[in-house]
């Protein structure tokens, strides 16, 4: 029995031990993954921002293809979506500089039922980027955004060059353009 304390007493040690190390073994685990996660997340969002950057250079240089070898009867008609591919309308005109040939605005037709009661939204055209699909046109705005737009009636056109000189300052800034 005195030979069988010890060997017990040993045991016990030895296991308290061994218990004691696992459990900082765990530990360290757990932080090497959790750390893990935050490399996976950093990664993941790094990823998002390159695919989304990639998207808008694809979009911008098939706009600006589209802007090259485009009629205008192509264009006019074309749906405009958000980037969450929400309708918000169509291309119902073409506004040029006269001066330098150039389309600046292209007017954008929202809201109302076949024609009865919508309004008309001059976007800058260098808002718009045409998809690689040659589908649509896409405007970074939600619709709430767009009802908020500077915009017009049918009956209520700017019909001078001083009134769209008065909107276009307000157009640009409200779509983030720079003129």
């Amino acid at each position: 029995m005195k030979k069988l304390i010890p060997i017990i007493a040993v045991s016990f040690l030895s296991a308290g031990l061994i218990g004691t190390s696992y459990a900082a073994d765990v530990e360290d685990k757990q932080k090497e993954l959790v750390k893990k996660q935050q490399d996976v997340q950093e990664t993941k969002q790094e990823l998002k921002q390159e695919t989304k950057k990639e998207a808008n250079e694809q979009g911008k240089d098939a706009n600006k293809s589209m802007q090259q070898v485009s009629r205008a009867s192509k264009i006019i008609g074309t749906t405009v979506k958000n980037a969450n591919g929400d309708n918000l309308g169509d291309i119902k005109e073409l506004v040029l500089n006269p001066e330098s040939g150039q389309v600046v605005y292209a007017v954008v037709s929202y809201g109302g039922v076949l024609g009865l009661g919508d309004k008309l939204f001059a976007v800058p055209w260098k808002a718009l980027l045409w998809t690689a699909d040659k589908e649509h046109y896409v405007l970074n705005v939600d619709k709430a955004m767009l009802k908020n737009a500077p915009g017009f009636d049918k009956a209520h056109w700017p019909d001078s060059a001083s009134k769209w000189d008065q909107q276009r300052e307000e157009i640009d800034q409200f779509y983030h353009i720079n003129p």
